[in-house]
Protein backbone atom coordinates (compact mmCIF):
# COMPACT_ATOMS: atom_id res chain seq x y z
CA UNK A 1 0.00 0.00 0.00
CA UNK A 2 3.06 2.62 1.36
CA UNK A 3 4.30 1.51 -2.08
CA UNK A 4 1.26 2.08 -4.69
CA UNK A 5 0.94 5.76 -2.76
CA UNK A 6 4.96 6.70 -3.04
CA UNK A 7 4.44 5.28 -7.03
CA UNK A 8 1.28 7.44 -7.03
CA UNK A 9 2.40 11.05 -5.45
CA UNK A 10 6.02 10.39 -7.82
CA UNK A 11 3.68 10.57 -10.68
CA UNK A 12 1.44 12.98 -9.71
CA UNK A 13 4.27 15.42 -9.21
CA UNK A 14 6.03 14.64 -12.68
CA UNK A 15 2.77 15.54 -14.12
CA UNK A 16 2.52 19.07 -12.36
CA UNK A 17 6.15 19.47 -13.16
CA UNK A 18 5.33 18.50 -16.96
CA UNK A 19 2.23 20.83 -17.13
CA UNK A 20 4.31 23.61 -15.44
CA UNK A 21 7.10 23.38 -18.54
CA UNK A 22 4.34 23.35 -20.80
CA UNK A 23 2.21 26.47 -19.55
CA UNK A 24 5.45 28.37 -19.09
CA UNK A 25 6.29 27.52 -22.74
CA UNK A 26 3.28 28.28 -23.78
CA UNK A 27 2.96 31.58 -22.10
CA UNK A 28 6.51 32.66 -23.55
CA UNK A 29 5.71 31.80 -26.83
CA UNK A 30 2.29 33.72 -26.36
CA UNK A 31 4.18 36.52 -25.32
CA UNK A 32 6.55 36.52 -28.36
CA UNK A 33 3.35 36.30 -30.82
CA UNK A 34 1.45 39.44 -28.96
CA UNK A 35 4.54 41.53 -28.61
CA UNK A 36 4.28 42.93 -32.18
CA UNK A 37 0.88 43.78 -32.11
CA UNK A 38 1.55 45.03 -28.72
CA UNK A 39 4.39 47.51 -30.25
CA UNK A 40 2.53 48.16 -32.97
CA UNK A 41 -0.61 49.50 -30.93
CA UNK A 42 2.15 51.46 -28.56
CA UNK A 43 4.16 53.24 -31.85
CA UNK A 44 0.63 54.02 -32.52
CA UNK A 45 -0.12 56.10 -29.65
CA UNK A 46 2.98 58.50 -29.31
CA UNK A 47 3.78 61.70 -30.12
CA UNK A 48 5.89 62.13 -33.15
CA UNK A 49 8.28 63.86 -31.28
CA UNK A 50 8.46 61.79 -28.28
CA UNK A 51 8.99 58.39 -31.17
CA UNK A 52 12.00 60.49 -32.74
CA UNK A 53 13.27 61.65 -29.48
CA UNK A 54 14.42 57.94 -28.33
CA UNK A 55 17.62 56.40 -28.64
CA UNK A 56 16.74 53.84 -27.11
CA UNK A 57 12.74 52.45 -27.65
CA UNK A 58 10.75 52.94 -24.75
CA UNK A 59 8.23 49.83 -24.13
CA UNK A 60 5.59 52.35 -23.09
CA UNK A 61 4.41 55.86 -23.24
CA UNK A 62 3.08 58.07 -20.20
CA UNK A 63 1.11 60.60 -23.03
CA UNK A 64 -0.49 58.87 -25.16
CA UNK A 65 -2.11 61.08 -28.21
CA UNK A 66 -4.58 59.83 -30.96
CA UNK A 67 -3.12 62.91 -33.38
CA UNK A 68 -1.17 59.69 -35.16
CA UNK A 69 -4.79 58.28 -35.85
CA UNK A 70 -6.20 61.73 -37.43
CA UNK A 71 -3.03 61.90 -38.99
CA UNK A 72 -3.80 58.60 -40.83
CA UNK A 73 -7.60 59.43 -41.85
CA UNK A 74 -6.76 63.48 -42.81
CA UNK A 75 -3.28 62.80 -44.89
CA UNK A 76 -4.58 60.13 -47.09
CA UNK A 77 -8.72 59.45 -47.28
CA UNK A 78 -7.95 56.33 -45.71
CA UNK A 79 -11.82 56.25 -45.36
CA UNK A 80 -12.72 56.09 -48.99
CA UNK A 81 -9.78 52.91 -49.06
CA UNK A 82 -11.74 51.28 -46.46
CA UNK A 83 -15.23 51.55 -48.08
CA UNK A 84 -13.54 50.20 -51.35
CA UNK A 85 -11.83 47.23 -49.60
CA UNK A 86 -15.68 46.53 -48.14
CA UNK A 87 -16.81 46.70 -51.70
CA UNK A 88 -13.99 44.49 -53.13
CA UNK A 89 -14.40 42.31 -50.50
CA UNK A 90 -18.23 41.71 -50.27
CA UNK A 91 -18.49 41.28 -53.77
CA UNK A 92 -15.17 38.49 -54.14
CA UNK A 93 -16.00 36.90 -50.71
CA UNK A 94 -20.16 36.42 -52.87
CA UNK A 95 -19.01 34.95 -56.08
CA UNK A 96 -16.11 32.85 -54.53
CA UNK A 97 -19.01 31.42 -52.26
CA UNK A 98 -21.22 30.44 -55.32
CA UNK A 99 -18.32 28.92 -58.04
CA UNK A 100 -16.88 26.64 -54.79
CA UNK A 101 -20.39 25.51 -53.56
CA UNK A 102 -21.25 24.82 -57.01
CA UNK A 103 -17.78 22.96 -57.83
CA UNK A 104 -17.30 21.15 -54.61
CA UNK A 105 -21.14 19.53 -55.33
CA UNK A 106 -20.11 18.89 -58.71
CA UNK A 107 -16.68 16.95 -57.73
CA UNK A 108 -18.56 15.60 -54.61
CA UNK A 109 -22.21 14.13 -55.99
CA UNK A 110 -22.31 14.21 -59.81
CA UNK A 111 -21.22 11.45 -61.30
CA UNK A 112 -19.66 11.99 -65.18
CA UNK A 113 -16.62 11.19 -67.03
CA UNK A 114 -13.61 11.47 -66.50
CA UNK A 115 -14.36 13.66 -63.23
CA UNK A 116 -11.27 11.71 -60.91
CA UNK A 117 -8.72 13.07 -64.09
CA UNK A 118 -10.53 16.67 -63.81
CA UNK A 119 -10.30 17.09 -59.88
CA UNK A 120 -6.66 15.75 -60.03
CA UNK A 121 -5.65 18.31 -62.23
CA UNK A 122 -7.75 20.74 -60.86
CA UNK A 123 -5.61 20.25 -57.41
CA UNK A 124 -2.02 20.43 -59.67
CA UNK A 125 -3.28 23.94 -60.05
CA UNK A 126 -2.09 24.34 -56.04
CA UNK A 127 1.61 23.65 -57.05
CA UNK A 128 2.14 26.76 -59.32
CA UNK A 129 4.11 29.29 -57.92
CA UNK A 130 1.40 32.31 -57.06
CA UNK A 131 3.86 34.59 -59.06
CA UNK A 132 3.47 32.90 -62.18
CA UNK A 133 -0.42 33.30 -61.62
CA UNK A 134 0.22 36.71 -60.84
CA UNK A 135 1.73 37.58 -63.88
CA UNK A 136 -0.97 35.68 -66.09
CA UNK A 137 -3.40 37.60 -64.86
CA UNK A 138 -1.84 40.60 -64.92
CA UNK A 139 -1.59 40.39 -68.60
CA UNK A 140 -4.67 38.94 -69.24
CA UNK A 141 -6.47 42.00 -66.71
CA UNK A 142 -4.23 44.33 -69.33
CA UNK A 143 -5.53 42.60 -72.23
CA UNK A 144 -9.31 43.03 -71.62
CA UNK A 145 -8.47 47.23 -70.19
CA UNK A 146 -9.98 46.32 -66.73
CA UNK A 147 -6.95 48.07 -65.24
CA UNK A 148 -8.47 50.45 -62.26
CA UNK A 149 -11.10 48.34 -62.25
CA UNK A 150 -13.35 46.67 -59.42
CA UNK A 151 -13.88 43.69 -62.32
CA UNK A 152 -10.22 43.81 -62.70
CA UNK A 153 -9.26 43.28 -59.06
CA UNK A 154 -12.13 41.17 -58.55
CA UNK A 155 -12.01 38.64 -61.50
CA UNK A 156 -8.57 36.79 -60.61
CA UNK A 157 -10.15 35.97 -56.51
CA UNK A 158 -13.22 34.59 -57.50
CA UNK A 159 -12.58 31.07 -56.86
CA UNK A 160 -9.97 28.93 -54.57
CA UNK A 161 -8.58 25.58 -55.76
CA UNK A 162 -8.23 24.94 -51.85
CA UNK A 163 -11.67 25.80 -51.01
CA UNK A 164 -12.91 23.74 -53.29
CA UNK A 165 -11.17 20.71 -52.24
CA UNK A 166 -11.73 21.86 -48.36
CA UNK A 167 -15.92 22.14 -49.58
CA UNK A 168 -15.50 18.71 -51.61
CA UNK A 169 -14.56 16.71 -48.86
CA UNK A 170 -17.05 17.95 -46.19
CA UNK A 171 -19.52 17.23 -48.73
CA UNK A 172 -18.37 13.77 -49.59
CA UNK A 173 -19.19 13.23 -45.55
CA UNK A 174 -22.42 13.81 -45.78
CA UNK A 175 -24.01 10.28 -46.58
CA UNK A 176 -25.21 9.19 -50.41
CA UNK A 177 -28.49 8.02 -49.07
CA UNK A 178 -29.59 11.62 -48.48
CA UNK A 179 -29.04 11.98 -51.81
CA UNK A 180 -31.01 8.78 -53.74
CA UNK A 181 -33.95 9.59 -51.11
CA UNK A 182 -33.90 13.25 -52.48
CA UNK A 183 -33.92 11.71 -56.01
CA UNK A 184 -36.44 9.36 -55.96
CA UNK A 185 -38.92 12.27 -54.24
CA UNK A 186 -37.97 14.37 -57.54
CA UNK A 187 -35.44 16.71 -55.82
CA UNK A 188 -33.63 18.37 -57.88
CA UNK A 189 -29.70 18.44 -57.61
CA UNK A 190 -30.24 22.54 -56.68
CA UNK A 191 -32.51 22.44 -54.42
CA UNK A 192 -30.75 18.97 -52.50
CA UNK A 193 -27.73 21.31 -52.27
CA UNK A 194 -29.52 24.31 -50.79
CA UNK A 195 -31.54 22.17 -48.89
CA UNK A 196 -29.49 19.52 -47.58
CA UNK A 197 -25.86 19.89 -48.80
CA UNK A 198 -25.40 23.93 -47.62
CA UNK A 199 -26.76 23.55 -43.59
CA UNK A 200 -25.17 20.63 -42.85
CA UNK A 201 -22.09 21.96 -44.19
CA UNK A 202 -22.32 25.65 -42.42
CA UNK A 203 -19.59 25.52 -40.14
CA UNK A 204 -17.35 24.56 -43.49
CA UNK A 205 -18.77 27.23 -45.33
CA UNK A 206 -18.66 29.94 -42.27
CA UNK A 207 -14.94 29.24 -41.87
CA UNK A 208 -14.48 29.38 -46.17
CA UNK A 209 -16.16 32.85 -45.77
CA UNK A 210 -14.26 34.06 -42.61
CA UNK A 211 -11.01 33.02 -44.32
CA UNK A 212 -11.93 34.95 -47.76
CA UNK A 213 -12.63 38.23 -45.97
CA UNK A 214 -9.67 38.16 -44.38
CA UNK A 215 -7.54 37.15 -47.40
CA UNK A 216 -9.59 40.00 -49.46
CA UNK A 217 -9.20 42.94 -46.72
CA UNK A 218 -4.91 41.72 -46.25
CA UNK A 219 -4.78 41.62 -50.05
CA UNK A 220 -1.87 43.79 -51.23
CA UNK A 221 0.44 42.15 -54.03
CA UNK A 222 -2.03 42.55 -56.49
CA UNK A 223 -4.10 45.47 -56.03
CA UNK A 224 -0.84 47.39 -56.22
CA UNK A 225 -0.20 45.74 -59.93
CA UNK A 226 -3.62 46.45 -61.36
CA UNK A 227 -4.68 49.82 -59.91
CA UNK A 228 -2.52 53.43 -60.12
CA UNK A 229 -5.92 55.13 -59.70
CA UNK A 230 -6.72 56.24 -56.14
CA UNK A 231 -9.96 55.95 -56.99
CA UNK A 232 -10.06 52.11 -56.46
CA UNK A 233 -6.90 52.14 -53.69
CA UNK A 234 -7.40 49.50 -51.73
CA UNK A 235 -6.42 50.16 -47.64
CA UNK A 236 -3.27 48.16 -48.11
CA UNK A 237 -2.42 50.88 -50.91
CA UNK A 238 -3.20 53.09 -48.11
CA UNK A 239 -0.75 51.89 -45.78
CA UNK A 240 1.40 52.29 -48.52
CA UNK A 241 0.59 55.65 -50.02
CA UNK A 242 1.12 57.03 -46.37
CA UNK A 243 4.85 55.74 -46.43
CA UNK A 244 5.97 57.29 -49.77
CA UNK A 245 3.98 60.73 -48.57
CA UNK A 246 6.89 61.80 -47.57
CA UNK A 247 5.43 62.63 -43.53
CA UNK A 248 5.04 58.66 -43.85
CA UNK A 249 8.44 57.49 -44.67
CA UNK A 250 9.43 59.37 -41.58
CA UNK A 251 6.48 59.42 -38.94
CA UNK A 252 6.36 55.97 -38.29
CA UNK A 253 3.68 56.54 -35.31
CA UNK A 254 1.28 57.67 -38.20
CA UNK A 255 1.93 54.36 -39.80
CA UNK A 256 1.25 52.31 -37.31
CA UNK A 257 -1.73 54.50 -36.51
CA UNK A 258 -2.95 52.93 -40.06
CA UNK A 259 -2.04 49.42 -39.58
CA UNK A 260 -4.25 49.42 -36.20
CA UNK A 261 -7.23 50.99 -37.82
CA UNK A 262 -6.90 48.15 -40.64
CA UNK A 263 -6.31 45.44 -38.48
CA UNK A 264 -8.90 45.83 -36.15
CA UNK A 265 -11.84 44.56 -37.92
CA UNK A 266 -9.77 41.45 -39.07
CA UNK A 267 -9.09 40.95 -35.10
CA UNK A 268 -12.55 41.57 -33.88
CA UNK A 269 -14.24 39.49 -36.77
CA UNK A 270 -11.30 36.76 -36.01
CA UNK A 271 -12.64 36.25 -31.81
CA UNK A 272 -16.18 36.74 -32.71
CA UNK A 273 -15.80 33.86 -35.57
CA UNK A 274 -12.91 31.49 -34.12
CA UNK A 275 -14.96 28.60 -32.69
CA UNK A 276 -16.49 28.36 -36.07
CA UNK A 277 -13.30 28.32 -37.59
CA UNK A 278 -12.15 25.30 -35.69
CA UNK A 279 -15.31 24.00 -36.42
CA UNK A 280 -15.24 23.83 -40.20
CA UNK A 281 -11.37 23.43 -40.60
CA UNK A 282 -11.70 19.94 -38.26
CA UNK A 283 -14.91 18.92 -39.94
CA UNK A 284 -13.60 19.67 -43.30
CA UNK A 285 -10.31 17.56 -42.40
CA UNK A 286 -12.09 14.54 -41.09
CA UNK A 287 -13.77 11.93 -42.92
CA UNK A 288 -16.35 9.20 -42.01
Amino acid sequence: MEDNKLVYKTAARKNRIFHTVIYVFLSIWGILVLFPFYWMLLSSVKSYSAYTAERVPAFYTLSPTLQNYVDAFTQVPLGKYFLNTLIFTVITTALMLVVIVLAAFAFARLEFRGKNLIFTLFLSLMMIPNELVVITNFVTITNLNMRNTFAGLILPSVTSVFYIYLLKENFEQIPDSLYLAAKVDGTSDFKYLWKVMIPISKPTIVTVVILKVIECWNSYVWPRLITDDKNYFLVSNGIQEIRENGFGRENIPAMMAAVVSVSIPLIVLFLIFRNKIMEGVSRGGTKG
